[in-house]
């Protein structure tokens, strides 16, 4: 079935670099575009960023545009969320997805507190 498991949170300071992973199994993963997505504590999920199946092309959200990256290996069935100068109201629960799609993983929490 169809499974995708986050990691790489944690209590960061606000500021420096984070990389999220997600590992996808159950699909055609390098044909399927994918995304991310947040929910932050008390609040609804909030789209982050999608990329393309090759990579080749990436989109994001206003407040993360500059800052997060996203990227993916297809030989690794992986995705990447590269999270650059850090802020506070970056905290939340990030899950990778399926671009479209509902199923999530249970999340990687990233806490960003000084």
């Amino acid at each position: 079935q169809v499974q995708f498991v986050e990691s790489g949170g944690g209590l960061v300071q606000p500021g420096g670099f984070l990389r999220l992973s997600c590992l996808a199994s159950g699909f055609t993963f390098n044909s399927s575009d994918m995304t991310w997505i947040r929910q932050p504590p008390g609040k609804g999920l909030e789209w982050v960023a999608d990329i393309c199946s090759d990579g080749s092309m990436t989109w994001s959200t206003d407040p993360v545009k500059g800052r997060f990256t996203m990227s993916r290996d297809n030989a690794k069935s992986t995705v990447y969320l590269q999270m650059n100068n850090r802020k506070p109201e970056d905290t939340a629960v990030y899950y990778c997805t399926k671009k479209g799609g509902s199923q999530r993983g249970k999340g990687t929490l990233v806490t960003v507190s000084s």
